[in-house]
């Protein structure tokens, strides 16, 4: 029964570091995803001058 539940420990410790994984990922997408908005956004603001 104890290595049973150690078991379902180390799967749900697992699954819970994907998903962190996965969070983080997003993060990074997202945050390219703003870098390239604002290079965007300040190189049609330089334009104008």
């Amino acid at each position: 029964m104890n290595e049973k539940s150690t078991s379902n420990n180390i799967k749900r410790e697992d699954s819970n570091l994907n998903n962190e994984d996965s969070d983080f990922d997003n993060l990074i997408s997202r945050l390219h995803e703003i870098k390239v908005t604002i290079a965007l956004i300040e190189k049609q603001f330089l334009d104008k001058f």
